[in-house]
């Protein structure tokens, strides 16, 4: 066989997975070849977390056109909504972690359960977070360190998106539970169509096109939580449908404090761990503020909105490793859930080492697209460069954090936030900010120092294989 017909046939040998991966074929990810394992999760996970970032890319597109201090309003927002996306996060990945275990020991029923048992738990929580959002807004964005026309202009697109807390979280938990139970395309099906109406309302409600009148930042607001909402209908036809992967049957509604309890226990940390890193983005973006202003802190949304675009993917294939983790340590295989982990890292080493090159040399043109204000620009591309510039160690650390995370071993991860975000990065950025008077570079700064940090330390303890023994 020639080299061309060798090379032709791998081709069409790669686009028929890309083929199967998008149409959601069921598959037994802990048997076979890991790299066909890898491609069918990842592809469907990285377009689901493309498009979950393409929400903040046009949100700042649009925003972007009504100045520095709608800019910074959404910023803030987003800042403070993190935590939501915390709690969201950490309640995916209980569910994500349980169900592939359940998966991985063939047992697709009590895979259905615990996901259900999950929503019970979202429902609850989401009770609070929307109260809390909509009576504190102004509070919140006042904590954040809003300038007052901040708070002023920026109230109602706040109170919109946090007390819209549950299409949020309800969007990450059933992702997570169709990614824990191997059939990711659901997920990022259910993106697109939440993606696709947020692109045409937010354009359409900001500036009042047709009947519609012109709301300006809160249309941005009511775009978004529509979008979403109709995403989240979207998933729970397919996870009430019966049809897939996961059944749920009537009996799934049924209280059960056992697993309730395993949910928790995987959940609570996993949310901590998360709310751990978005609190100290959280500080990153208020030292900004104080020492910059406005326009530093519009410059730095603007340039965050660029960084999730990027790392969203990224997390995608993170993703795919904690899948593939989970259900091969129920299947009783820890070697093989070793192996998917290595090769899934190099994957996202090889990629976010493309992203490095990108921040480094087309900073400006990039800001460029959604600011043209001279000092915004001018603080987005240097947050932009300096924080691309760890992007391979994000990489890394992304994949070793949610393998231990799949594997339930949410406690070590959270450890290594703790000390990575909190006794690290907020300190150093503080010391370069405050203390050598770098202003708002210094928090720049201080993100890639730490995430560099925090994934060598995960690798350590990746290594160190305590997850294999872990029981869920």
């Amino acid at each position: 066989m020639s080299n061309q017909t060798l090379h032709k046939n791998k081709f069409y040998h790669f686009v028929s997975l890309i083929g199967r991966s998008l149409r959601g074929e069921e598959h037994d990810y802990t048997k076979g070849s890991i790299r066909i394992a890898i491609i069918l999760l990842a592809i469907p996970m990285i377009l689901e977390l493309s498009l979950e970032s393409v929400f903040a890319v046009v949100d700042m597109f649009f925003v972007g056109k009504l100045g520095p201090t709608a800019i910074a309003t959404v910023g803030l927002t987003e800042l403070a909504i993190t935590i939501i996306y915390s709690v969201a996060i950490g309640l995916s990945t209980a569910a994500t972690a349980v169900v592939a275990r359940r998966i991985g020991e063939k047992n697709p029923d009590a895979a259905a359960h615990a996901g259900m048992q999950s929503l019970l738990i979202a429902l609850f929580v989401t009770a609070i977070t929307s109260t809390c959002g909509i009576v504190f807004a102004p509070e919140i964005l006042k904590i954040m360190g809003a300038q007052p026309e901040v708070v002023k202009e920026g109230v109602e697109f706040t109170r919109i998106m946090l007390g819209g807390s549950l299409v949020i979280i309800l969007l990450f938990l059933i992702n997570g539970i169709f990614r824990g139970a191997g059939d990711p395309s659901i997920a990022m099906r259910s993106l697109w169509v939440a993606s696709a109406l947020n692109i045409i309302l937010c354009p359409t409600l900001i500036n009042g096109y047709g009947p519609f009148p012109e709301l300006g930042l809160k249309g941005a607001a009511i775009a978004t939580t529509i979008g979403r909402g109709i995403g989240v209908l979207y998933q729970c036809y397919y996870l009430f449908k019966g049809k897939g992967i996961i059944k749920i049957k009537p009996r799934h509604f049924k209280w059960d404090t056992p697993v309730l309890k395993t949910l928790v226990e995987v959940a609570w940390p996993a949310t901590l761990q998360f709310v751990i890193q978005s609190g100290s983005w959280i500080a990153m973006g208020v030292l900004v503020a104080k020492t910059g202003g406005t326009d530093a802190t519009a410059g730095y949304q603007v340039a965050i909105r660029n960084i999730v675009f990027f790392i969203l993917p990224a997390w995608g294939l993170s993703n795919a490793a904690a899948t593939l983790v989970g259900q091969n340590l129920g299947a009783k295989q820890p070697d093989r859930a070793e192996q998917s982990v290595l090769l899934t890292t190099k994957y996202n080493a090889v990629f976010m080492a493309g992203v490095t090159f990108i921040f480094l040399f087309l900073a400006s043109p990039i800001i460029s697209i959604f600011t043209k204000v001279p000092d915004v620009h001018h603080f987005g591309v240097t947050a932009l460069q300096i924080i691309g510039a760890g992007f391979i160690f994000y990489g890394i650390g992304m994949v070793m954090m949610q393998s231990l995370n799949g594997a339930g071993d949410t406690k070590t991860a959270t450890r290594i936030n703790f000390v990575g975000f909190w006794l690290f990065q907020i300190p150093f950025a503080w010391l370069l900010s405050e203390v050598f008077n770098m202003g708002p570079t210094g928090p720049f700064i201080a993100v890639p120092v730490a995430e560099s940090l925090i994934a060598l330390a995960a690798w350590y303890y990746f290594k160190k294989g305590k997850w294999k023994q872990v029981r869920i």
